[in-house]
């Protein structure tokens, strides 16, 4: 008898063999690695006003590579639909502009009563309460979602709605939520001009998101068949995803260029790092409540329009997009909004937007397995109870013609 393939290889080989494997299936997590690893030791080379003008590079043009993508993978009319979706409109911009500030409100009330001696940084508290008011990230959620069998198109109609409302609730929001402490004096007081944040904020959103969006669904529409099988040979989606490298990249080098990270206190580190893990994967588990709530819930006939479950590819959309918060929308607001502020408490302040925009990505990584293992569970299921219902309907067919043959022979006799 043959021994199999793979025993009869030398153990370095095997061994080669598995490491190889390994990286190929955690490849964007171990890359994430690589690129903070090349902030902090290079951090001049990525940051804002870096040696490769990132806010220009990565900012536009990486962006604008990612949506010209999913312009050229998304059906028009799954487009359409998904904007006319109103309980998708509501489920994703409440969670992101109410929910979420709620949550961040009560935490940050809660560590002020408990923490009267300032060991957790003020400058994180106020950071926190403007990171839970701006809207969710422009890129990873429709690369995430596209990487987890999800719908991409209901996560794209989304991204641009949210980034169209942030530059005008997140601003008054953040001010009005900031506690009335003198601590916080320097964050409710120290506003500046939005009149050039505007004109930047938008002026992103067109050119890195809206043009390259249209310019993929122009192709798209012009030739469709053609563009269908370039995507598929060409694997292009797939480089939607290593642009998030350089977004995390460029995200980390603005962060240690500044020396925010440096300053800050063991208990404040630990604290951000750990909090933003527990708050983005508490709020997962609230969009997917939402998204697909038990079925007591639609019991009633006045219920069913708001508790009506929504496809596994539109929950998983949901799940990305509503816990996220946008680095690219974020920083360039936070330094419009307290311009008059000293430096260095900007970038204490930006750690909380930082530092959540990375760890989110870090754990979608994780929950794009778990979905896509969910979701073709799902299919699996409902393609399973389809066959049978099939089978029974052939079933009661045949015994329809069995019972009529018999009467037809009955008759005969007689």
């Amino acid at each position: 008898m043959k021994a199999a393939p793979d025993t009869a290889r030398p153990r370095w080989q095997r061994v080669l063999k598995r490491i190889a494997s390994l990286i190929l299936h955690q490849w964007l997590l171990i890359g994430m690695g690589v690129v903070c690893a090349l902030a902090y030791c290079f951090p001049n080379v990525a940051k804002n006003g870096g040696i490769i003008r990132s806010e220009y590079s990565i900012m536009y043009g990486v962006i604008a590579i990612i949506f010209l993508i999913s312009g050229l993978s998304i059906p028009r009319q799954k487009l359409i639909s998904h904007a006319l979706n109103w309980r998708l409109h509501l489920i994703v911009q409440v969670i992101s502009f109410l929910f979420i500030p709620a949550v961040v409100l009560a935490i940050v009330h809660i560590i002020l009563a408990a923490d009267p001696g300032e060991k957790i940084d003020r400058a994180i508290l106020a950071g926190y309460i403007f990171t839970a008011c701006i809207p969710t990230t422009i890129a990873s959620n429709v690369v995430m979602t596209r990487s987890a069998g999800g719908d991409d198109a209901a996560a794209l109609v989304e991204v641009l709605l949210a980034n169209i409302l942030g530059p005008f609730v997140t601003a008054a929001w953040t001010i009005s939520l900031i506690p009335k402490m003198a601590v916080f004096d320097p964050w409710r007081f120290g506003g500046g001009s939005l009149g050039s944040m505007y004109k930047e904020v938008f002026q992103q959103l067109g050119l890195s998101v809206l043009l390259p969006l249209f310019i993929g669904q122009l192709v798209r529409w012009s030739w469709p068949d053609r563009t269908a099988l370039v995507l598929q040979k060409t694997k292009l989606p797939k480089l939607a995803t290593f642009c998030l490298l350089l977004l995390i990249w460029a995200t980390f080098s603005s962060c240690f260029a500044t020396g925010a990270l440096q300053t800050l206190s063991a208990q404040s580190i630990a604290f951000v790092i750990l909090f933003n893990i527990i708050l983005y994967i508490t709020l997962t588990a609230v969009c997917f409540f939402c998204s697909r709530p038990p079925r007591i819930f639609s019991s009633r006939r006045w219920s069913k329009p708001i508790f009506k479950r929504m496809s596994p590819e539109e929950t998983i959309a949901v799940c990305f997009c509503g816990p996220a918060k946008s680095t690219a929308l974020g920083i360039p607001l936070l330094y419009a909004m307290w311009q008059p502020v000293d430096l260095f408490l900007k970038a204490k302040t930006s750690v909380p937007v930082l530092l959540y925009t990375t760890e989110q990505i870090c754990v979608a990584h994780f929950f794009v397995q778990l979905f896509r293992w969910w979701h073709a569970r799902i299919v699996e299921k409902e393609d399973l109870d389809d066959s049978t219902r099939e089978d029974v309907e052939i079933a009661m067919a045949e015994d329809t013609r069995g019972d009529h043959a018999g009467r037809v022979h009955e008759h005969t006799t007689v």
